[in-house]
């Protein structure tokens, strides 16, 4: 089975292709040029591997929350090349991605979501699942949901608002925080390559971002 996937939800850009159970990658800082890069990254990715776009079984994608327009440009990318191809799709959430990009079993992963917010989920690893002990959110650090136990690994950069004040909020339960982790392609992929297998993923049409969040500014008079 093959397996390609986009994930541009952070200011990295990143492609990987799952094939048979390995994972090629390419993933680049790239700020806000996602919509410049990712096409010539994607055809880099392929032709390396020898692959042709008829060959794959599908396509996952980074599905937010994250960037609006990073999340916008996964999804829609994974659309077109899915409905130009007769494939099927699926989009794996990037909190998801995240956790397992850091390499322990129990994760808080959160992102920054600007205006004072972060895009927050919570999972334990169990066999092949990552279980959601807390469903990914939209919350001021202050209002991050309380969680029970210790051993908690902090990861993305939501670990870094304010003064890193969700790791005050999360005092005495982490494990160790690495506030640089971003959600990546080859994660997605992985991922997704279960759910490819379980049957579950979805016609292009259906291909729908994660948002959390339907305002992107904040108004002057609350600056």
């Amino acid at each position: 089975m093959k397996i390609l996937a986009v994930e541009t939800s952070t200011e990295y850009c990143s492609v990987a292709l799952w094939q048979d159970g390995e994972v090629r990658e390419r993933s680049e800082l790239v700020g806000q040029k996602h919509s410049e890069l990712l096409m010539e990254m994607l055809d880099a990715l392929l032709k390396d591997a020898g692959v042709a776009i008829s060959q794959l079984d599908g396509i996952a994608f980074g599905k937010g929350p994250g960037s609006f327009t990073g999340v916008r440009i996964a999804c829609g990318v994974a659309q077109g090349l899915a409905l130009g191809s007769n494939l099927k799709v699926f989009g794996v959430c990037t909190l998801q991605a995240l956790a397992k990009v850091c390499g322990h079993d129990k994760v808080i992963a959160a992102l920054d979501a600007r205006m004072g917010e972060i895009y927050l989920a919570v999972y334990e690893k169990q066999g092949e699942a990552w279980n959601a002990v807390i469903e990914p959110c939209l919350c001021k650090i202050e209002h991050a949901p309380e969680l029970t136990g210790e051993g908690w690994f902090g990861a993305g950069s939501g670990f870094e608002v304010s003064d890193a004040a969700l790791a005050k909020r999360y005092t005495g339960q982490l494990s160790g925080i690495d506030a640089r982790a971003v959600p990546q392609a080859s994660a997605v992929a992985l991922l997704a390559a279960i759910e490819f297998a379980k049957g579950n993923a979805v016609d292009a049409a259906l291909a729908l971002p994660l948002y959390l969040r339907d305002k992107v500014a904040l108004k002057k008079s609350e600056r």
